[in-house]
């Protein structure tokens, strides 16, 4: 940032006082706390509870960039959707009153190709979808997001997901006919569930415990990284390992507001955000293994699906999604041949 002092001429003022008191008030202004050259201070938010994969992500991101770029740029990071649900931190993003946020499936909203990651079982592991994101994300999807105001810095992670509820263990789809579920606020997660025979309803992550202690919703379905963050254990008995959805997570900036950032910082924030990205995996996997002990021992009752089963019956929805979403059909074919 930059002082402005303007000093024009007066009359009745001799030209070296004048300069005197050009230079006071500039030095004053330059020495004033916070007031000129001061760091510009960048806002990151998620919706993570603390504990989460999103904070861990969130947090290790703004330690490093905050090291590289210390004196000029400093990120803060606000969870537990303190800046508001995946959709108004969009709209806050695109109208500049917030600077950066880590949403994951509400994307679907703002881009229909984001829709390919909501197929099921489509990603096979971490190193599938690394290869997903360098030939499927990058060249097609990531273009469209910079149509909408919106440009992604990074693909981080918010895991596998997994569904619980308070009715019965889930092992068929046939098993979710009429449980109540929440799902994220993006149409393909609920389109899926309603093909599995459920009834999901969109709500916001800050909504959902409240939700399941009185009832209203019967289940939900989310990584375990979100499930244990959020105390959902204390509010729900069944844990079934459907894996059926892997949820990609992305840093976005709203394009406008980025870029009136200087270029060199605008670097280290895109090369430091890329690699984040071995860290946010490296603790997605291991929090995988941990946080499903600690469910266990919650006293969840835990049980596997019949994956084969889900697989058939999300036929439908892969053929809708190729059908609806113009260009989806090549880039799902090209991510299914990626993981072969």
């Amino acid at each position: 940032m930059k002082a402005h002092l303007s000093c024009p001429a007066t009359p009745g003022v001799r030209l070296r006082s004048l300069a005197g008191l050009c230079a006071a008030a500039l030095g004053l202004a330059l020495a004033g706390p916070g007031v000129a050259l001061a760091q510009t201070e960048l806002k990151l938010g998620h919706v993570g509870e603390p504990g989460s994969l999103f904070q861990a992500s969130a947090d290790e991101y703004a330690k490093r960039v905050n090291a590289k770029l210390a004196g000029k740029v400093k990120i803060v990071t606000y969870g537990s959707s303190q800046l508001g649900g995946d959709k108004e931190m969009i709209q806050k993003l695109k109208l500049g009153t917030i600077d950066m946020a880590l949403p994951s499936t509400v994307m679907t909203s703002e881009v229909d190709l984001f829709g390919i990651f909501e197929m099921p079982y489509i990603v096979k592991d971490r190193a599938h979808m690394a290869r997903i994101e360098k030939e499927v994300f990058w060249p097609s999807i990531a273009p469209e997001t910079e149509k909408k105001g919106l440009k992604v810095l990074a693909v981080w992670e918010n895991g596998y997901r997994h569904i619980t509820n308070n009715k019965k263990p889930i092992k068929v789809p046939a098993d979710l006919s009429g449980i109540k579920l929440r799902v994220p606020e993006g149409k393909w997660r609920v389109k899926m569930f309603q093909t599995y025979g459920a009834n999901p309803s969109p709500m916001k992550f800050s909504e959902l415990f409240t939700a399941l202690q009185t009832g209203v919703m019967d289940g939900q379905e989310n990584p375990f990284t979100q499930i244990y963050s959020a105390k959902l254990q204390e509010v729900q008995k069944y844990l079934s390992l459907s894996g059926h959805v892997y949820t990609p997570a992305y840093l976005v900036v709203g394009s406008r507001r980025y870029a009136t950032l200087p270029a060199d910082v605008r670097k280290v924030l895109e090369d430091t955000a890329r690699e984040t990205q071995a860290y946010v995996y490296a603790t997605a996997a291991q929090q995988e293994t941990e946080l499903l002990a600690k469910l266990k021992q919650s006293g969840m009752q835990v049980n596997e699906v019949d994956k084969d089963a889900f697989i058939a019956a999300s036929k439908p929805i892969y053929d809708e999604f190729g059908h609806d979403v113009a260009g989806a059909k090549p880039l799902i074919d090209k991510a299914v041949a990626l993981g072969k």
